[in-house]
């Protein structure tokens, strides 16, 4: 039965590698070719960062069962943290590549640096009430950052949290501009920089979900009072979890930060969390693979649709609402089995008869 489990696990991580390889490739080939416009490339590196949003967040909903309405507040700790080093490192280090590399870890830290803060009030809550903490904590970080101004020259850095604090020398930056925000990014994030992040976020959160931790977080999450009585440390799974999670929110933050040329605060609000929250629902919850296709479907759809003005939205929400109906449709679920039940017994019936043939 274990190894029966393990091989399917195996088959089920290896889907999906391969689908997030081939469609990168795809794209990589689709581009060299030139068959796609410059709006369509313009929405890939931001593609990439709400995939890694979605499946981070869906460590914590959905394997960690612990409901999250503050997640894009981690991605804003990142990207700003992000855009601050990437601009003192540049004079420092020519490559762009390593650059963001760096830039991404920094961002990763400081965002589960904050996450770890926030987990140790947060997590002693649960159901409703941690849901409100998390989205206090992202409101809460979005005035703070909306008020914070960070200006880099030949002395260094200078942060301060009223306007007109921070005098530079000639010759220097003001990196964060208060309301203004983060203005004047040099746009070093890239495609393949991004499914090298997806990747990563795969290779993170999959192997954490399939390690003795992670069926211990499950356990939290299917019995906690069975777990507890098991001996497990109940609050420090769900604390590594609810890092885990932020600390690839705030790379996530950093890839799609340092793709624009000026971002705001206003930009991390309750709206994005709860779009963050909406892809790992449609997808499936503990599903990895459904949150990489619902975070690519439900964000390429709205851009699709961009012609239509104020029809877009709408017709989003009815596309959202069929969707939530279908997922979780006791009719459309015994459907959809009985369409792979039939598969497999048709490949087995055929891989016999290529065996007898033989």
């Amino acid at each position: 039965m274990k190894k029966l489990l393990s091989n399917k696990t195996t088959r089920t991580n290896t889907i999906t590698y391969l689908v997030v390889t081939i469609a990168f490739l795809v794209m990589q080939i689709l581009s060299s070719l030139g068959m796609l416009g410059s709006a369509t490339k313009g929405y890939l590196v931001p593609l990439c960062a709400y995939i890694v949003m979605a499946v981070s967040l869906n460590l914590l909903v959905g394997v960690c069962g612990e409901l999250s309405l503050g997640h894009a507040g981690f991605m804003g700790i990142g990207a700003f943290t992000g855009i601050v080093v990437a601009a003192v490192l540049k004079n420092v280090i020519a490559g762009d590549v390593l650059r963001l590399i760096i830039a991404m870890f920094a961002g990763g830290i400081m965002a589960g640096c904050f996450g770890f803060l926030i987990g140790i009030p947060a997590l002693r809550l649960r159901g409703d009430y941690l849901a409100i903490v998390t989205l206090a904590f992202g409101e809460i970080l979005k005035n703070v950052i909306g008020n914070l101004y960070i200006g880099l020259d030949s002395e260094g850095l200078q942060v301060a949290f009223s306007a007109g604090s921070v005098e530079l020398l000639e010759g220097g930056k003001m990196l964060l501009d208060g309301p203004v925000g983060a203005t004047g990014i040099e746009k070093i994030s890239s495609f393949p920089m991004g499914f090298v992040l997806i990747l990563f976020t795969l290779f993170v959160v999959l192997n954490l979900i399939n390690s003795k931790e992670g069926r211990a977080i499950k356990a939290v999450r299917d019995n906690r009072i069975a777990a507890e009585s098991v001996g497990i440390n109940v609050t420090a799974f769900r604390m590594k979890a609810f890092v885990v999670s932020a600390f690839l929110a705030g790379m996530a933050g950093v890839l799609f930060g340092l793709n624009i040329s000026s971002l705001q605060a206003s930009k991390f609000n309750f709206n994005t969390s709860i779009n963050i929250l909406v892809f790992v629902v449609l997808g499936g919850m503990g599903n990895i693979l459904g949150s990489v296709i619902s975070a690519t479907v439900l964000y390429i759809l709205p851009e699709a649709m961009r012609g239509l003005d104020d029809l877009r939205m709408i017709l989003y929400a009815v596309v959202l609402i069929i969707v939530m109906l279908c997922t979780w449709s006791p009719g459309v679920k015994n459907f959809m089995d009985r369409i792979r039940t039939s598969i497999r017994a048709k490949l087995r019936k055929n891989g016999k008869e290529a065996v007898n043939n033989e």
